[in-house]
């Protein structure tokens, strides 16, 4: 009994590491594969780094890469991350009761830390774990950042040691997020607004021949789901 008391705190970080573990290990592959397609883009060591932190979302690191490699005007990467991040605002929304005691230090620390995955997990703590805290939370998310920056990193290292053909970035964007569509069909209103979507991208792409046809679209296709849903 005397020997489980020792040292409690490192064992805390040790099971909060347990759980944080699978989701570390699944970033890697993908951290691999997107630090490769951003050196591919033009980015070097330090600034795969730096992207990797602050953005912290391999959609939109995904994104980013494919946008520079087609010479995208700055106005349309800028519109089409921040609307596709938006979601976090969501997200966090939904996790600010159990973190609204905490300082707005801790509280900005824990926002600029949060993606989709290290998300689902904190989630499902707070809401099945009565002893899931707000301390516990932002390991998951340090774990996962910390997994994420490192396969970047050496997925970067990988990229200059090889050489890549860049019309493999839009070849695993477009792979990307039909994953992403396919996973997210659970009904047919799902799959309606999904064919909608596309429809809708393509007439805008080819009315406003940029990338802004995109969002227009995006825009149009969710408030179209929302009516119906409703």
């Amino acid at each position: 009994m005397a020997k489980a008391q020792i040292n409690p705190g490192r064992a805390r970080w040790l099971e909060v590491l347990g759980v944080s573990m699978p989701l570390c290990l699944s970033y890697i592959p993908i951290g691999l594969a997107c630090g490769i397609l951003l050196h591919a883009a033009g980015f070097n060591f330090i600034m795969i780094l730096i992207v990797s932190i602050v953005v912290f979302s391999g959609g939109a690191q995904f994104i980013l890469a494919s946008l520079l490699t087609i010479n995208a005007p700055l106005s349309s990467i800028f519109l089409t991350l921040f609307f596709l991040e938006l979601r976090y605002a969501l997200l966090g929304s939904s996790l600010s009761k159990y973190i609204k005691s905490e300082s707005q230090h801790f509280i900005w620390l824990f926002a600029v830390s949060m993606n989709d995955e290290n998300y689902a997990i904190n989630y499902l703590k707070f809401a099945t774990d009565k002893k899931w805290t707000p301390k516990d939370a932002l390991m998951v998310e340090h774990y996962s950042l910390i997994s994420w920056s490192v396969a970047n990193m050496v997925g970067g290292l990988i990229g200059s040691a090889i050489s890549i053909n860049l019309e493999v970035v839009d070849f695993a964007l477009t792979a990307l997020f039909l994953y992403m569509i396919v996973m997210q069909v659970q009904s047919h209103l799902t799959l309606l607004i999904s064919i909608l979507s596309a429809v809708l991208a393509v007439v805008f792409m080819v009315l406003t021949k940029s990338i802004i046809g995109v969002i227009i679209a995006t825009l149009i296709a969710s408030f179209v789901g929302l009516l119906i849903e409703n």
